[in-house]
């Protein structure tokens, strides 16, 4: 077991690398949606200042989707309504998913500025995860992009199932490709490609990167999504920092899921990245230390150790 406040990976740069890349953390919503016990609003406040606290520069708050959709995050707006009197006016710019018109009616009721909306890749994942066919997606985000960007608010686009669909199976890089265009031709100013159920390999990663490239999007508008179901998270990282994309989405502990798609398990843990960060020799400002303990006091919270192999390494928890 490790010291945590010693423990550093060897600085080995490596050849064609970004400087610096930036970490925008999930955990808060996509690692706490997915949970079986619902995770009290204090607890949930807490660990966004803890996660803000480690240096992380982008933190996603919590999603105003219908308590039906996801009963975890029936408690969006007195979250953020707790972290706006705690923190002032930087909570306003925390990031939060809006699935709808009317979970940008909440947002902007709270003087929110930056928000996201989820689309699939994908036809069968659109008609269970939004009920809409995959055109039909296009329809409902089309107001909430117009009406966000209108209020002065910056508007994130995901693209679920970018890598395989469990009920589809393998999706073409040309689907995703169409789908995610689409997406930023309605005004998102980023796009998250999102391997859900963490099938992507390396290949296919540095595939649909240059995809999107011929197709005139650059790596500058993308950001890349991994979960590590099999384990090719860090590598599919690797083949993304060689193909020069600098926006990587990560979990505190590796937290995380997917409630619509049963084969989807924990995203790639931020402390997982820190370390590969930091060993490249690649800028992030993120605290090892600061982050590892934040996961460990999370995992005590939910009652169960975190599945980052980081925070096993240096936070003393069990193998």
């Amino acid at each position: 077991m490790s010291d945590p406040s010693t423990a550093l990976p060897a600085v080995v740069p490596a050849a064609g690398m970004p400087e610096r890349v930036t970490i925008y953390e999930v955990g808060p919503r996509d690692g706490l949606q997915n949970e079986t016990a619902t995770v009290p609003t204090e607890v949930k406040a807490e660990f966004v200042r803890r996660l803000l606290a480690a240096g992380l520069p982008v933190v996603e708050a919590t999603s105003f989707v219908h308590p039906r959709w996801v009963p975890q995050l029936a408690d969006a707006a007195d979250l953020m309504t707790g972290l706006v009197a705690t923190l002032g006016e930087d909570a306003r710019g925390l990031p939060v998913l809006v699935p709808n018109e009317r979970g940008l009616d909440r947002a902007l009721e709270l003087g929110l500025r930056h928000v996201a909306i989820f689309g699939s890749a994908t036809e069968t994942f659109a008609t269970r995860n939004l009920n809409r066919s995959l055109d039909e997606q296009f329809a409902m985000f089309e107001p909430v992009v117009t009406r966000a960007r209108e209020a002065g608010l910056d508007v994130r686009a995901y693209v679920s199932m970018c890598f395989g669909d469990p009920w589809e199976g393998r999706v073409p890089v040309d689907q995703v490709v169409t789908v995610g265009k689409r997406l930023l031709d309605l005004g998102a100013s980023q796009l998250s490609l999102g391997d859900t159920i963490g099938v992507g390999t390396a290949g296919h990663v540095t595939a649909l990167i240059e995809a999107f490239g011929s197709a005139g999007v650059g790596t500058d508008r993308l950001a890349l999504h991994f979960h590590d179901t099999y384990g090719q998270a860090l590598a599919n990282t690797l083949a993304g920092l060689r193909s020069g994309v600098t926006t990587y989405d990560a979990s505190a502990g590796g937290l995380g899921g997917c409630p619509y798609a049963k084969s989807a398990t924990g995203n790639l843990a931020t402390e997982d990245l820190v370390w590969l960060l930091d060993g490249l020799g690649i800028e992030h400002g993120v605290d090892l230390r600061q982050m590892v303990a934040t996961s460990v006091w999370m995992a005590g919270r939910l009652g169960r150790p975190s599945p980052s192999a980081v925070v096993r390494a240096l936070g003393g928890e069990p193998r």
